[in-house]
């Protein structure tokens, strides 16, 4: 189902109703700074599955959530002074960040190494979701198995059966974002998308 929703000055009561989904267990498409992405509740397992099956993705699929600021991040990744300051520096902005996880961070969402992605996307809808829902929400791009992303929110509605919820806020971005892997003490570009690489120097 598709709901209009303003991007820079998302309405309350279209968040609440996106927000009460999230928290019932359902599926929802949402936009960033990026592109499009399907998420639900961090701290919901059935709702992690739902979305792997919505997806067609394996279990393996290692996925990022998205945190409301900074000050959160520090719950689910250990963060030294040096990669706060560009965390500080960067967010929130076009990256996925991956860090050592905290023991706050549930298994399924670990990858075998105890690493997590987590995001700090600068946009007015997503930041309203997380803020209203009190924690994070797990985001992978609303993009087929190894297809591009998509920018239309009535194709996301279409593509993806499942979904309880499609926030439409316009056409999304194409290019996902660059990750980062900090965890060696060393700042490793994974992919290159959307967040300029010179910024991280």
């Amino acid at each position: 189902m598709l709901l209009a929703i303003n991007p820079e000055h998302p309405e309350p009561r279209k968040v609440r109703r996106a927000v009460e989904l999230l928290e019932a267990g359902e599926v929802i498409a949402y936009p960033t700074d990026t592109v499009y992405g399907l998420g639900c509740d961090l701290f919901n397992k059935k709702a992690i599955d739902r979305l792997h099956q919505i997806k067609q993705m394996p279990g393996t699929h290692q996925l990022s959530f998205i945190c409301p600021d900074l000050a959160d991040i520090a719950r689910y990744a250990i963060v030294d002074n040096q990669q706060y300051r560009l965390l500080k520096r960067l967010l929130p902005g076009p990256y996925t960040f991956i860090f050592e996880a905290t023991r706050e961070v549930p298994k399924i969402v670990q990858s075998k190494k105890k690493t997590v992605g987590i995001r700090v996307p600068n946009h007015e809808v997503v930041q309203a979701l997380v803020r209203e829902l009190g924690r994070p929400i797990i985001s992978t791009t609303a993009a087929p198995s190894g297809s591009e992303p998509m920018i239309d929110p009535s194709e996301i509605d279409d593509e993806f059966r499942g979904l309880a919820l499609v926030l439409d806020a316009g056409a999304g971005g194409s290019e996902p974002t660059t990750v980062v892997d900090l965890t060696g003490g060393q700042i490793v570009v994974v992919r290159e998308g959307a967040g300029p690489i010179d910024e991280l120097t």
